[in-house]
């Protein structure tokens, strides 16, 4: 016998089994008689359709039935993690409180700055630096901006300034001099050496440390070594720190991202399962119904169009 029509009668054996009711097709009518000739049993029409009346061939179940009929839902949900808090760093050290006064005044860089000027200039300069040994820091202040405002384009004079507020406990302030003096001077060792101090008094431990090893590299001396055997620990520990966290953070969001490739997936799956046990329900019910194999397929398009690509993809 033809293999291709044996397996053939086998699906429509198989079909009659699952839907009865197809034998009351007229055009069946000879296997109907060959089948009771044989003492076979055949349900009445009125037997098999008592319990769907009123219903559809594609029938809408619910995922409990669907579990109960061995189809297996599993969504998994995401499991929500604590947030992470971040514990204190132990620095060492002290700082100061930022100093919020008005800001000094500036020399205007478009000034022509002439030789009378440069000579009041260093004049103005040189009692400022008689003032600082006498530890009359107000007095250096007013005579090192009246030798700014004199020759505005000198990098020196606003990194002495700055090295002054600094010794006033004044960073903000020398800050905003050794900014001056950098812009006129990419280079000025001064410049960055009084903002790293001023940095590392306000506790900016990383910032201070990359001015003073710039500043280090440009004109080394005791005063930024000194400076930064005390900078240098706290800015590795707050380095460690971050890393450390930023790990944690890292690892936290690609667990969350698995969770949720493996929710979609499991959705797609309990989709596809869904969709195929209403096919199959829908092929047993209907007289002439698609075998299995087609019905799978649909269940699958099904899923694959409610589900999406990226959740089987995954």
């Amino acid at each position: 016998m033809d293999a291709a029509k044996l397996n053939e009668l086998k699906k429509f054996i198989q079909l009659c089994k699952s839907s009865p009711s197809i034998l009351d097709d007229p055009s069946l009518s000879f296997f109907r008689d060959y089948l009771q000739s044989l003492g076979a049993k055949i349900p009445s029409s009125a037997d098999t359709a008592a319990d769907s009346k009123s219903k559809s061939y594609v029938v809408e179940e619910s995922d409990e039935e669907l579990a109960d009929a061995g189809v297996k839902i599993n969504i998994e949900e995401e499991e929500e993690e604590d947030e992470i808090i971040e514990s204190d760093i132990e620095l060492e050290g002290d700082t100061v409180e930022p100093d919020n006064e008005p800001p000094q005044k500036m020399g205007d860089p478009s000034v022509e700055v002439t030789d009378d000027n440069l000579d009041a200039s260093h004049s103005a300069k040189a009692k400022a630096m008689d003032a600082i040994s006498e530890g009359k820091f107000e007095e250096a202040i007013e005579n090192l901006t009246q030798a700014i405002l004199l020759n505005p384009t000198s990098a020196i004079m606003y990194g002495t300034r700055a090295s002054v507020y600094i010794k006033m406990k004044k960073p903000n302030a020398a800050i905003r001099d050794a900014n001056a003096a950098l812009e006129i001077n990419p280079d000025s060792a001064k410049g960055y050496k009084s903002r790293g101090i001023a940095r590392a008094m306000l506790g900016q431990w990383e910032d201070a440390a990359k001015d003073l090893h710039m500043a280090s590299k440009l004109d080394y001396d005791e005063e930024i070594k000194n400076w930064l055997k005390k900078v240098e620990p706290n800015a590795h520990r707050i380095e460690e720190h971050r890393r450390k966290y930023d790990r944690l953070h890292k690892e936290r969001e690609d667990r969350k991202i698995e969770r949720e490739r493996r929710r979609r997936r499991a959705q797609a799956q309990a989709e596809y399962e869904k969709a195929k046990k209403q096919e199959q329900s829908s092929s047993s019910r209907k007289p002439g119904g698609m075998p299995g194999g087609y019905a799978w397929r649909y269940a699958w398009r099904y899923a694959w169009r409610h589900a999406g690509w990226h959740a089987w993809k995954c």
